[in-house]
Formats: C-alpha cells, sequence, structure tokens
C-alpha cells in the first residue's frame, strides 16, 4: 500500500488497481503538490462538504468516473451531477471490491444543512485505513482499537480539530500500527510542529508517526 500526502488533508492511497483519494481539497490549495487534472482515482472520499475537503471532487469524479464515498446529504448533492455515488450514514458499511467503507463519526459541521460530518474506516486489501476527517477529540475513538487500524489519518492543525495533544490522546485509543498527521499548516491558524508530534507519540505510545511533506509518500 502506497499512501501519498497531497497536502491539508488530501492523500492518495495506491493498492493495486485501486487507487483511493481522500478529501481532495487541490486546486486551491497552497501547498498542494499536485493538479487536480494529474490524479486519476478509481474512488474518491469526502468527509464533509467545506470546502477544503470537498474540493475538487466532482471535478476529478465526473473525469474519471470514480466512485464517491460520502454521507447521505452530501450524497444527494452530489447526485445532481455524478451519478457513482455512494452515501451512507454515520454506523454503517459498504461493501466493496476492494474491501468496505465503514462510515464513522466526526465531530464537526458538515457544510450542508441536515448532513453530517464523517470519518471512514477503508478496508483496503485486507489493510485498513482510519481518514478522520475534520473532527474533536472523542471518547468513541476508543471504538477504533477493535479495527486494527493499519494507518490513522489524524489531524493535528487545532483550532478547527483536534491539536497535536488531542490527536495523541487519539492514537492511545486507537492504537494504530501507524499514524501520519494532516490539517495543519496550510494556513497560519493552523501552524503546528508535526515534528514534536511524531516524537510524542513514540514517546508515549507504542505506534509509529510518519511524518509526510506534501508529494512525499510512504510504502506501509
Amino acid at each position: 500500500m502506497k499512501v501519498r500526502f497531497i497536502g491539508h488533508s488530501c492523500f492518495l492511497v495506491e493498492d493495486g488497481k485501486y487507487s483511493l483519494l481522500f478529501d481532495p481539497f487541490i486546486t486551491d490549495n497552497p501547498v498542494a503538490a499536485v493538479k487536480a487534472s494529474e490524479v486519476n482515482p478509481t474512488h474518491i472520499f469526502v468527509s464533509h462538504y467545506h470546502g477544503d475537503h470537498k474540493g475538487d471532487a466532482l471535478d476529478i469524479a465526473r473525469r474519471t468516473n470514480a466512485t464517491i464515498f460520502t454521507t447521505n446529504e452530501i450524497g444527494i448533492e452530489f447526485k445532481k451531477s455524478h451519478d457513482n455515488v455512494v452515501a451512507g450514514h454515520i454506523g454503517g458499511k459498504a461493501k466493496t471490491d476492494f474491501g468496505s467503507v465503514k462510515y464513522f463519526q466526526a465531530f464537526h459541521g458538515s457544510g450542508i444543512e441536515g448532513g453530517h460530518a464523517c470519518g471512514f474506516i477503508v478496508d483496503v486489501m485486507g489493510k485498513k485505513i482510519y481518514h478522520a476527517g475534520d473532527t474533536g477529540l472523542t471518547k468513541d475513538m476508543e471504538l477504533l482499537k477493535k479495527h486494527n487500524i493499519h494507518v490513522a489519518l489524524l489531524p493535528i492543525g487545532d483550532f478547527y480539530t483536534m491539536g497535536p495533544e488531542d490527536a495523541l490522546e487519539a492514537v492511545k485509543m486507537i492504537k494504530p500500527k501507524y499514524v501520519i498527521p494532516m490539517h495543519y499548516n496550510t494556513f497560519p491558524l493552523l501552524k503546528q510542529d508535526p515534528e514534536a508530534f511524531a516524537k510524542a507519540v513514540a514517546d508515549e505510545t507504542s505506534s509509529k508517526a510518519i511524518v509526510l511533506k506534501p508529494g512525499q509518500s510512504v510504502d506501509l
């Protein structure tokens, strides 16, 4: 499994013939490492409808015919111009050709009337990724331990989401094999030191933190 950090909360995960794109905020992202026209995912995940997460989802999906996974109210909006949308609800799981997608709760605004923000537990060929979306720390993260998360993608930017201290507590609850920080240093308000977070993870947990700069990737 190759995990590439595009910038902000956007990741491209590739495993064999599958290419999974999370929260594709690319075109207006000041730190994005690629152009939206350069990614060709088979599947796209949109955690909520804020512009720095839905980003280029529809444009990319229409160009590549990628399947979009998101929550119900957002899915209704997307389906107005793209048919290939799997719109679920918190706690539900969709079976897919690469494994499964479970919608996990995120404590954050949805960006759309009546909707929900979410995170995703994605089983890709037997390895589980948890993309937290935008969320504050919640005791519910203890539920993720039983899923044996291979890699957790967690926000550390603070103000709008968890900060480094709360993200560290999340790692202690989730107990992933790897954790990659996200949603930091895109804008001045989100300025954080990811290396300090990685050191705290190493000092206080059994997980391994991996800091990626936009454009960098790691094989996990």
